[in-house]
């Protein structure tokens, strides 16, 4: 069935996801709604007040005083029909730098006309302004209309009745960003990786400054996780007064400037990574890195450099073969994905410099068209579907015009003198000329006369929109090719390898779409063991089809065991003592992977903080009576007055307030 566009853009009913509560914290709540409203007052405001100032009434490229190709170039699209000195006036209005005003002019526009569900929900207090962020910056540039709308729509549907902060916000964005739309996401990526550096600037205390290191997202865990290994690492000293923070900028001091100096022992970082079977297969499934949402080529390219095994990139074109396909499907019906706990040095982590400049994701729909006619990347590019639009109306304001002077020419509205606004010594200054032999003699008099160069002016308007109209048709057909190359071009991604496996629906399905190659790397990493660049063996995540609520973790011989006794796959049994056992400590933490309580975004410590929901020995050590917890929520669960948290044996955590507000999380995926 196909979904029509008013479908698209119906807003799911939203409402705050928490009730008010009474008293000062009332007033903070019914505070920060009204701000939530007034900023969407603002966005429609300062969208009708762009709308006040197009950019027509700006001088135009190319001519004396215009803007400098160069800014032109830089400014954004959606500013781009406004005046560039909207900006400025905004600027006096608010008494801010044109820099924010700018900026406050697109992010409204990219509201009122991008994201308008978003706007409403921002208007009824369902969301607040921490949310734009992500929303502006990851699905606002998506160029199809109506997979924006749906993922804008679907997006809010997952917020409403959910306590959910901004960063949560922002990794559920990117996810779904990644699932619909992976080969622009690669594409951005890819350009993000080449902007990769390390800069420094003036920190706001004078004498500090701050150094900032652009690193993709398994760099930057792997450099955090070392220095933090390192500090630890350091030898006892009750005179040692240093927190954290300064041991770890002591010790990446010594290993950059004192490399030969430095008396540091080596050591091993840990890095979870969760990742689709499909993505190791070639597909674009979205992964995880330290809980951090990456793309499917970047997982890769890390295994690929720490198990020196050679994992398929989305453009692998080879034959896929059934046998092994069978071997492998019947060692992973059950599965739907892969998880590996890895260990990298330094120089491990760094090779994943140039594998990650490959996106493996198809790129943009350029090409020839279906009909053999070539098209290169500077015609298909040319000319875009609102340019294109922007010619048509340009060509009908000029053919208004000019039908405007032929009725008054033919209605005999010029009268045998000049009208006022001609009367002029030497006639109307700007009316242009053109070759060729004079006009006939008119009912205005000589040939160089005001009705001549009227008439003069009226067929060079004519010869324009002539000009225009020829220009409008190779604007449709350059579109028309793009288009047919785009769909050209997608047709054939869906039907390679990768194609295939990302939109497989099972894991015995991608298994069968996969290519020898992306078989061969799967079963090498899920048949090796700790040692080398693994701190750990690779384990297979069972995951419920419906909810993805976790099942079990286990890896090919736990596969073959249960196979061979016939019995199910489910958590870990419980244990007997007060902390849980390797394999049901790890379960839980794969489940949770960050702190359960509501907004909180921390990691679960390695060492510990798995929390009895119900105090043990009363409550057994169990998966359902166990929740991760960051540290400092695990001290409030215990200690702050007031608070209850409430767990279901799905996993479900609910919290509630001293004031009776309640609020909810469940186990990613959610």
């Amino acid at each position: 069935m196909i979904e029509c566009m008013e479908d698209v853009l119906t807003a799911p009913a939203l409402a705050p996801p928490v009730g008010m509560a009474s008293g000062p914290l009332g007033a903070v709540q019914a505070a920060a709604r009204e701000i939530a409203r007034q900023t969407a007052v603002q966005a429609r405001a300062v969208a009708a007040f762009a709308a006040t100032r197009p950019a027509s009434a700006d001088r135009a490229q190319g001519e004396p005083g215009a803007m400098s190709p160069e800014r032109w170039a830089r400014r954004a699209g959606m500013l781009r029909p406004v005046s560039e000195w909207a900006a400025q006036e905004l600027a006096v209005a608010l008494s801010i730098s044109t820099e924010a005003a700018e900026s406050l002019l697109e992010r409204s526009l990219t509201l009122v006309h991008r994201l308008p569900l978003v706007l409403d929900a921002l208007e009824d207090g369902a969301i607040h302004p921490g949310h734009l962020w992500c929303l502006l910056e990851h699905v606002a540039p998506i160029a199809d209309d109506a997979l924006r709308a749906s993922l804008e729509r679907d997006l809010l549907a997952w917020m409403a009745g959910r306590v959910a902060t901004p960063a949560q916000v922002g990794d559920k964005v990117r996810r779904e960003v990644l699932k619909r739309d992976a080969r622009s996401a690669a594409d951005r990526l890819a350009r993000a990786i080449r902007q990769r550096g390390v800069s420094a600037r003036p920190d706001r205390v004078e004498g500090m400054s701050v150094v900032t290191a652009l690193l993709t997202a398994p760099e930057a865990a792997a450099l955090v996780a070392a220095l933090d290994a390192y500090a630890d690492a350091l030898p006892a000293d009750p005179g040692d007064a240093r927190s954290r923070g300064e041991k770890m900028a002591d010790c990446l001091l010594d290993l950059v400037l004192r490399p030969g100096e430095s008396d540091l022992p080596p050591v091993q970082v840990a890095l979870s990574v969760v990742a689709p079977l499909g993505a190791l297969l070639g597909g674009d499934q979205p992964c995880e890195v330290e809980g951090l949402v990456v793309p499917a080529e970047m997982v890769r390219a890390l295994l690929a450099a720490l198990t020196g095994h050679p994992f398929a990139a989305a453009s692998d074109t080879a034959a896929s073969d059934t046998a092994a396909s069978d071997t492998a499907a019947s060692d992973t019906a059950a599965t739907s994905t892969a998880t590996t706990s890895t260990a990298t040095t330094s120089t491990a982590t760094t090779s994943t410099d140039t594998a990650t400049t490959s996106t493996g994701s198809g790129g943009g729909g350029r090409g020839a068209a279906v009909d053999g006619s070539p098209a290169s990347d500077e015609v298909l590019l040319g000319v875009t579907a609102a340019e294109a639009a922007r010619y048509e109306a340009e060509a009908g304001e000029l053919a208004a015009w000019w039908a405007e002077v032929e009725r008054r020419v033919l209605a005999g509205e010029f009268d045998a003198e000049p009208p006022p606004q001609f009367v002029d010594e030497d006639g109307p200054p700007d009316l242009p000329t053109r070759p060729g032999p004079a006009p006939p003699l008119g009912p205005a008099g000589p040939a160089d006369g005001w009705w001549a160069r009227a008439d003069r002016a009226v067929e060079l308007a004519g010869d324009a929109v002539l000009t225009a109209r020829q220009e409008l048709s190779r604007a449709r057909r350059l579109v028309t090719t793009a288009a047919r190359a785009d769909a050209a071009d997608e047709a054939a991604w869906a039907n390679s390898p990768a194609g295939r496996v990302t939109t497989a629906p099972d894991a015995l399905t991608a298994l069968t779409a996969a290519t020898d190659h992306a078989r061969a790397a799967l079963t090498g990493l899920l048949a090796a063991t700790g040692g080398g660049g693994l701190a750990d063996r690779p384990r297979l995540v069972l995951t419920d089809a419906l909810t993805g609520a976790l099942l079990t973790l286990t890896d090919l011989p736990g596969l073959r065991r249960a196979a061979a006794q016939g019995g199910g796959l489910g958590p870990p049994g419980p244990t007997d003592g007060y902390r849980p056992g390797a394999a049901l400590d790890r379960h839980v933490r794969t489940r949770d992977r960050r702190c359960r309580f509501p907004g909180c975004r921390r990691r679960v410590p390695r060492g510990g903080d798995l929390d009895h929901a119900v105090p043990w020995p009363t409550g057994p050590t169990t998966a359902a009576n166990l929740v991760g917890y960051c540290t400092g929520h695990h001290r409030g669960k215990h200690q702050a007055s007031g608070w209850r948290h409430t767990l279901a044996p799905d996993g479900a955590l609910t919290v509630t307030t001293p004031t009776g507000l309640t609020a909810a999380t469940t186990p990613p995926p959610c």
